[in-house]
């Protein structure tokens, strides 16, 4: 049967996969003995799907003797959409489900008490992409606390998004770490196990996304943590390892901060048209409200609208480039009549960025463009305007910068 965290109907299709024999190191310690688990899994996502698929192979294959039960904690399913019409399950639910395994929905552990199969007491806490800090009182109450699987080389990344940052800081390993439970912060917790050095080496650097490093990492997650709980790695007292982040200087720690519509903001001032392509392709989609105001007859704010972009290309080296008639005084309108010459992309340091141009590929072929910080010319190939049809936003844009030059050219 085809593992459930690779299932299409869980995440993405099928990309890249990489075993997970080829990156683990082997765990050098003797096996500490421990009564039979009764566990408390919290999960949401792919990369959690990935830890509950081995867990639940290894439960079945141990039970009762290793670990007793299996219990599943996930957020309850969120409104999304248009109009907030439609619900959306957290994967790990379906996942669970398909397990047998019982599961509990809750938004918050306030006033929430865990189960007690057959009467006694969860004695582990597993929580893998979850998103709640588990509190004190629960892991207090657990006899062997907590475990955390995170897809990073921690303290490298702790943070809720480390895959995407992981990509965004252009770093060339990364790995897996197991680390107990916190009962106060996240990513603080004891680190128990991790991908031995030199880490796991970026698939395809320069095209890789999220989804994909996911594929890669999410198996060698679920595998670490099996290896620990056989070897018991839980069990007091817990031997620190020293972890293993492939940085010169601690100076070097990035925190992995919740990813949110700010990162996806272009910053015409500071981002280069490297930057552009790269976070296009980490977040799926960037957003302004700077071109459509550029782009607009009136060029009136409250007619500004906010452009999400799908897709960049970059020009090619031979391309030149055509700068916009300006908007002009009475004066010098038949200056403004006159047509813009065209320049090479080496000669556009006179043009701000965030200013759309024409850009000729060709002597027919003409393209919008927009200047960037390095003063290099990036052309959106997909976007959508707010509150017009998807994905017809470059079309639109054009038909309206069109019009905007040509009644600047009637006068």
């Amino acid at each position: 049967m085809q593992s459930l965290w690779k299932a299409r109907s869980y995440w993405q299709p099928h990309l890249r996969r990489v075993a997970p024999s080829e990156f683990l190191g082997k765990l050098s310690y003797a096996t500490k003995a421990h009564e039979p688990l009764r566990i408390l899994f919290c999960g949401s996502d792919a990369f959690s799907v990935a830890s509950l698929e081995a867990l639940h192979k290894f439960y079945a294959a141990t039970q009762p003797t290793v670990i007793e039960s299996l219990d599943v904690v996930c957020r309850p399913a969120k409104r999304v959409g248009r109009g907030l019409k439609a619900l959306r399950e957290v994967p790990i639910k379906k996942a669970a489900q398909h397990f047998g395994l019982q599961v509990h929905e809750i938004d918050t552990f306030t006033g929430w008490q865990p189960p007690k199969p057959n009467g006694v007491p969860i004695n582990l806490v597993i929580a893998v992409s979850f998103g709640l800090l588990v509190p004190p009182r629960i892991l207090n109450n657990a006899k062997y606390g907590g475990l955390n699987v995170h897809p990073s080389l921690l303290p490298d990344l702790r943070g809720p998004a480390p895959l995407h940052h992981t990509l965004l800081q252009k770093r060339k390993n990364t790995g897996v770490t197991v680390q107990t439970l916190h009962p106060k912060d996240f990513d603080q917790g004891a680190i128990i196990a991790q991908t031995p050095s030199p880490g796991i080496p970026i698939p395809d650097p320069e095209t890789c996304t999220p989804n994909q490093l996911l594929e890669v990492l999410a198996p060698i997650g679920g595998k670490m943590l099996v290896e620990a709980l056989e070897a018991g790695l839980f069990v007091p007292p817990i031997k620190e390892i020293q972890p293993f982040t492939g940085l010169a200087l601690s100076s070097e720690l990035r925190h992995a901060h919740k990813v949110t519509p700010n990162d996806m903001y272009i910053d015409w001032q500071a981002w280069s048209a490297e930057d552009i392509i790269l976070r296009q392709r980490i977040f799926q989609k960037l957003w302004d409200d700077e071109l459509h105001r550029h782009c607009s007859p009136s060029q009136l704010s409250k007619e500004c609208k906010r452009v999400t972009y799908h897709e960049w290309r970059l020009p090619n080296s031979f391309a030149q480039v055509q700068k916009l008639r300006a908007s002009p005084t009475h004066a010098d309108r038949n200056l403004a009549q006159l047509e813009e010459p065209r320049i090479g992309l080496d000669n556009i340091a006179d043009l701000s960025p965030g200013t759309p141009c024409w850009v000729y590929e060709s002597t027919t072929k003409q393209s919008l463009g927009v200047v960037t910080c390095d003063k290099r010319v990036i052309c959106p190939t997909s976007a959508t305007i707010d509150s017009r049809p998807k994905g017809e936003g470059v079309p639109e844009l054009t038909r309206i910068l069109t019009q905007n030059q040509r009644t600047l050219y009637s006068g």
